[in-house]
């Protein structure tokens, strides 16, 4: 859960999870439905799919026995990279192995000032060298967790508190910084043997560092940045900007009294595999008008959905916009509004078994697992019905007004006449 999510944020999530599925054998049982309600909101969902088919091969496949060893939960779990073996390995069976995470890249990239692209391969190869390396033989899980938390609350990306840390006197990017260098260096940051990263850094002092593949270049060297300086990234990708046509079908359930929406569920591959969201489609153009995204739509329904809603009206809500790591999902949101059902029970009336997706209505979309994206839809749909709402409850109190105005008005004409009839009497009587 916290790989490529802070900590803060995943408490809850853990707790949950824990008290619902404490042992992997009680995770295998769970369904995939089950597995991604729960994890609704915390994002990366397929890390909550391959934990769940990881605990199913440990019970079906390995006799409910955990891989011990990095290279074995490496090799036989579905989803377990590099880092996440070796985590497992050192931390839960005491292996002797390092990892390498976003904080131990930091942490090590400038204790030992290592400027090159921090994603490298070259780079990464050394990171996890000098994790191997520096890790404790006795108390390897500890040190691992050491390094991970000394990155995540001392060695910040943008304001790390060197004063404090415990590693300052043999850290060379501080020394760099400071324009020293450290006459001694703890027995446990030690080197077996030289190697290139150990030498002194030419790139930042402007001289030639094309010896040195990890030093800094001299170009991109600020000193105004301190040990920010490093680790050295790479420049970011502009994320992929996909545009989407929405459709939020809704219907009044009258034995409820409330909303229920019509939601299909993606496919049980790529991006938010197996969730539940409002049908969309992607479109090519993002300026369609809403004519034309009124009819993909209806072909979406229906053939996706097996729902016909052709002779129905679509109004346009506005955009939502949300970003999933490396790609930028523009949603062009459209509500449709069907006849209230007035049974005791709102049973699906939309999708038959032709139907190419899983389809159902839900009055809590929160009920079901969905991604951020549709939470964000349905908060544009909550404010949109209740702008609509005090738009409506405010138009008869005018008119009321209008009316009073009115009336008024006519009444004072009818005095104005009233007097000018009595003084024509008056006028012909004495004439």
């Amino acid at each position: 859960m916290c790989q490529q999510t802070q900590v803060a944020t995943v408490i809850d999530y853990y707790n949950r999870w824990m008290k619902r599925w404490p042992t992997v054998q009680s995770l295998a049982t769970a369904t995939i439905e089950e597995v991604n309600e729960m994890w609704s909101g915390l994002g990366y969902y397929s890390r909550g799919r391959r934990l769940w088919e990881g605990a199913k091969k440990v019970v079906d496949e390995l006799d409910g026995q955990m891989p011990k060893t990095a290279d074995s939960l490496q090799k036989l779990l579905p989803g377990v990279g590099r880092y996440t073996s070796c985590a497992i390995a050192s931390i839960s069976f005491g292996e002797r192995v390092g990892v390498v995470d976003g904080n131990v890249i930091r942490v090590m990239s400038r204790l030992r000032a290592i400027g090159a692209e921090s994603q490298q391969p070259a780079t990464m190869d050394r990171f996890w060298s000098l994790a191997d390396q520096v890790v404790d033989p006795d108390r390897p899980g500890d040190c691992n967790q050491a390094l991970m938390e000394l990155g995540a609350t001392v060695c910040s990306p943008k304001t790390p508190s060197c004063s404090t840390c415990p590693l300052q006197s043999v850290c060379k990017a501080y020394s760099m910084t400071k324009s020293t260098r450290s006459s001694s260096c703890q027995k446990f940051f030690s080197l077996s043997s030289p190697s290139p990263d150990v030498k002194k850094r030419r790139g930042a002092t402007g001289k030639d560092s094309s010896e040195c593949g990890l030093c800094i270049p001299a170009d991109q060297w600020d000193s105004s940045a301190g040990v920010c300086n490093f680790p050295r990234k790479a420049k970011k990708k502009a994320p992929l900007k996909e545009d989407y046509v929405t459709a939020v079908v809704s219907r009044h359930c009258v034995a409820t009294g409330g909303n229920e929406y019509f939601l299909a569920k993606r496919r049980g591959e790529g991006l938010l595999a197996g969730l539940w969201e409002f049908p969309c489609l992607q479109v090519a153009d993002s300026s369609l008008s809403q004519k034309a995204s009124h009819k993909l739509l209806t072909e979406h329904l229906r053939d996706a959905c097996a729902v016909d809603i052709r002779s129905l009206k679509s109004t346009l809500l506005g955009e939502v916009s949300h970003t999933f790591s490396h790609r930028l999902h523009t949603y062009h949101v459209y509500s449709i509004q069907l006849a209230a059902m007035k049974s005791e029970s709102c049973t699906d009336e939309l999708g038959d078994s032709t139907q190419q997706q899983s389809v159902q209505w839900v009055e809590d979309i929160n009920s079901v697992a969905i991604s951020t994206a549709v939470r964000k839809i349905m908060a544009l749909v909550t404010t949109s019905t209740s702008k609509k709402k005090t738009a409506s409850s405010a138009t008869p109190a005018k008119r009321k007004h209008a009316t009073k105005d009115t009336a008024g008005g006519s009444s004072n004409a009818k005095r104005t006449k009233t007097a000018t009839l009595d003084s024509f009497v008056k006028k012909e009587k004495k004439a």
